[in-house]
């Protein structure tokens, strides 16, 4: 089991990161349960990505956390840069070109599994993360994991001013 930390804790960006750096989505989605000759290799062609991921950090790579969703599994990763991304996915010394060409010769457009990924360019300061009596994760992972005080409240992590916040007599019930 991984260690809890216990209390507030947060992702310090700076100094680690300093320039804009890339959030990447992306998972594996099974469309036809039965079909498991098709999904099965599907996740299984993402395992030598993902070790060569961890293996080779100088290429950009900063840091990932997998989780599963109905009915899939994905991952989330954190780049130093698009260019470093987009460097990883076309060489041809690292197994995602591999991996997608198979895909697209394996799969295709058969429906029978789905591939999915969304990236962001994030730029430094424009994240806000707080983990609770929790594992590393995410963010908090990739960058420096970070005790956070009481007084240091969401805006405040984004580097925005202080304000109070009106809560509407809905939420006072929560």
């Amino acid at each position: 089991m991984a260690k809890i930390f216990p209390g507030r804790y947060t992702a310090l960006v700076s100094p680690r990161i300093t320039e804009s750096y890339v959030v990447l989505f992306l998972g594996v989605r099974v469309n036809h349960l039965f079909l498991f000759w098709k999904w099965i290799p599907t996740v299984l062609v993402a395992a030598p990505m993902v070790y060569s991921l961890m293996r080779h950090r100088a290429a950009g790579f900063l840091g990932a956390q997998a989780f599963f969703f109905r009915p899939g599994v994905g991952i989330i990763q954190y780049w130093r840069s698009f260019d470093d991304l987009e460097r990883f996915a076309r060489s041809k010394k690292h197994p995602h070109l591999r991996g997608w060409r198979w895909y697209n010769r394996s799969i295709g457009a058969s429906g029978s599994v789905g591939l999915w990924h969304e990236a962001f360019l994030v730029r430094p300061g424009c994240q806000e993360t707080r983990y609770d009596n929790m594992p590393l994760f995410g963010l908090g992972r990739a960058a420096k994991h970070v005790p956070v005080s009481e007084q240091q409240g969401a805006r405040l992590r984004l580097g925005e001013e202080a304000s109070p916040v009106e809560l509407s007599p809905s939420s006072t019930t929560l």
